[in-house]
């Protein structure tokens, strides 16, 4: 008895990226710092739900950056 079987190839898209997890306020700034940029500038890739994202591997620093000057100037220091 002779089987054929149906092989169907398909090309698959890899995408070199960086995977960022965090809480929802902070994925909320990374949203926002994102749709500030001008579409050839955008850096998320894709949203995998609300505290998870695939952006491009030469974003870090920035997003870092970004992240510590926000909080910088969001801290409550006590006055001396």
């Amino acid at each position: 008895q002779i089987r054929y079987y149906d092989c169907r190839f398909t090309m698959v898209n890899a995408t070199k990226g960086l995977f960022i997890s965090c809480d929802i306020p902070m994925a909320q700034f990374i949203v926002n710092m994102n749709a500030a940029l001008p579409a050839s500038q955008k850096f998320i890739i894709h949203v995998l739900d609300n505290t998870h994202f695939f952006v491009q591997p030469d974003v870090a620093g920035m997003i870092r950056s970004a992240i510590s000057e926000f909080r910088d100037q969001n801290s409550y220091e006590k006055p001396t």
